[in-house]
């Protein structure tokens, strides 16, 4: 069990009987009354957000997940196809649990599943991806007084903000938590 007071974003707790992670918490101490916790969670079965209120001092169930490596295949209409390296069983994901991690799933990417009681519930992306920019509208010196940024368009299909002397068919490093521009590769 852990409490309130424990809470850290990225922990995986079961909130009214469902696995969710935290992506953000808050302590607020009322003027008269007792301190509350502000929590806003990720449902990792249906990946909805919400936010919810508790007492401070309330215990919630800290979940162990399991992750095994899998490798991205295809993907068929909203469905997306991965095979355990291990077992070779293919585990279908929908695009409601993958969340954001759709558009950073180019062929052959080796990522960890999480499943929650043998059931596959979500991924994670490795920190930083390599991506090859597809399309991006040239960057004109003294477009800008300081550095400036262009959208860039990746194989994905993910929009990122690059540098200006950034060009089509570059490779670009992503930061796939925040979706931001780390480096050209």
């Amino acid at each position: 069990m852990v409490s309130t007071g424990e809470l850290k974003k990225g922990i995986t707790i079961e909130f009214e009987g469902q696995p969710c992670s935290i992506i953000e918490w808050q302590h607020v101490k009322i003027g008269r009354g007792g301190a509350i916790v502000r929590l806003k969670l990720r449902n990792l079965r249906t990946g909805s957000i919400v936010d919810r209120t508790c007492d401070a001092g309330d215990k919630f169930r800290r979940l162990v997940l399991d992750r095994s490596t899998v490798t991205y295949q295809y993907q068929e209409e909203e469905q997306y196809h991965f095979m355990d390296v291990s077992t070779f069983e293919d585990i279908v994901l929908s695009e409601k649990q993958l969340g954001n991690a759709k558009d950073y799933l180019i062929d052959n990417l080796e990522l960890d599943i999480v499943r929650y009681n043998d059931e596959p519930i979500s991924v994670e992306l490795p920190e930083k991806l390599v991506l090859r920019v597809t399309y991006t509208e040239p960057g004109y010196k003294g477009d800008t007084a300081t550095g400036g940024t262009k959208p860039a368009t990746t194989e994905t299909g993910l929009v990122v903000y690059v540098p200006l002397f950034v060009t089509t068919d570059d490779l670009i490093r992503v930061n796939t938590t925040s979706g931001a521009y780390v480096e050209r590769v």
